[in-house]
Order: structure tokens, then sequence, then C-alpha cells
């Protein structure tokens, strides 16, 4: 049982250092202040359905909600214990008719109805997204991503933060 946990312990702190060039993304967890710089940026509102591709403990679906009143949120994320994680935090929280958690793989959700997607995702995995964004988003959505560009016409940026936003183009 002792080495179960260790293992568990070793592959936590191994996707804290994920080689950026992975085809597979790690948890990196963003936090409140982050996910408020990531709001500001993207001029989040109340007419707002927020994505969040890779949605982790789902922080900053939950800051777009509560503190810049997105009308709708959704996270998507594939492992299984973040998703239970992140459901229990927005039951937590009240926001549960509001925020959504499904768990699925990225590429197969359906993102069509989002006008801001957030992914704090590594290179691989942004440029492996950008023709599935390109098909199913709206021109005018806005794309943000933390630490990683994606190839789409940037409009704004952060260096300091490393936050990017991006739109899709018409």
């Amino acid at each position: 049982m002792l080495s179960l946990l260790a293992l568990i312990l070793l592959i936590f702190l191994l996707s804290m250092i994920w080689p950026p060039n992975s085809p597979w993304s790690p948890f990196w967890r963003t936090n409140r202040k982050r996910s408020r710089l990531i709001c500001k940026l993207a001029k989040i509102g109340n007419e707002d359905v927020v994505f969040d591709l890779g949605s982790g403990d789902g922080e900053m679906i939950i800051t777009a909600v509560e503190e810049f009143k997105a009308k709708k949120a959704v996270g998507v994320e594939i492992d299984p214990l973040r998703v239970w994680i992140s459901k229990m935090i927005v039951l937590f929280k009240g926001q549960g008719r509001k925020i959504k958690i499904v768990r699925q793989n990225f590429f197969d959700a359906d993102i069509k109805e989002a006008t801001v997607v957030f992914m704090y995702l590594v290179p691989k995995a942004l440029a492996g997204l950008r023709p599935k964004l390109l098909k199913e988003l709206k021109p005018g959505t806005r794309v943000i991503t933390f630490v990683y560009k994606i190839d789409l016409p940037l409009i704004k940026e952060d260096l300091k933060n490393e936050i990017y936003l991006f739109k899709i183009p018409k």
C-alpha cells in the first residue's frame, strides 16, 4: 500500500515538470489570481459561454462565473479524479446551475456554443486542437492560452503573466 502511495505521489510530482513537447498535457493548476487576469484580458462578461479544455480543478471557470458573471461555463477534463474534485468544488460553491464539468477527451467535446475558450496545454496539444477550433468555433470567438501560444491571430498579450488572447478569424 505504501508503494502505491509513493507511485501516485511520484506521478503527481512528475506531472509538474512535464516536457512541453509531450503530446499529453499534465496537470498544471491555474490559480485564482491568474484566473482573474485571464478573465480580464478576455473581457469575460454576462453574455459569455466559457469553455476550459483540460479544466483540472475548475478554478478558471469558477472565477469566470463567480467574479465575471459569465452566463455559463463548461469544464472538459479527462481525468476522473479531477472531474470528481471539480464537481465537488462547483457544488460546494453553489454554482451547479451555471457550471458543467464533463469527463471527456477535449478533442471529442462539442465546443460550438463557446464564446471564450481557455487552454493551459502544451504546444503539441494546442497544435492538435487548432483545426478543431477553426472548424467548430464561430468567427470572433476568443481563445486564451497560458504559457504557450497557438497558431491563431493574436489580439492581445500579457507577457509578464504569459497570457495570450487570440480570435477565431472570419
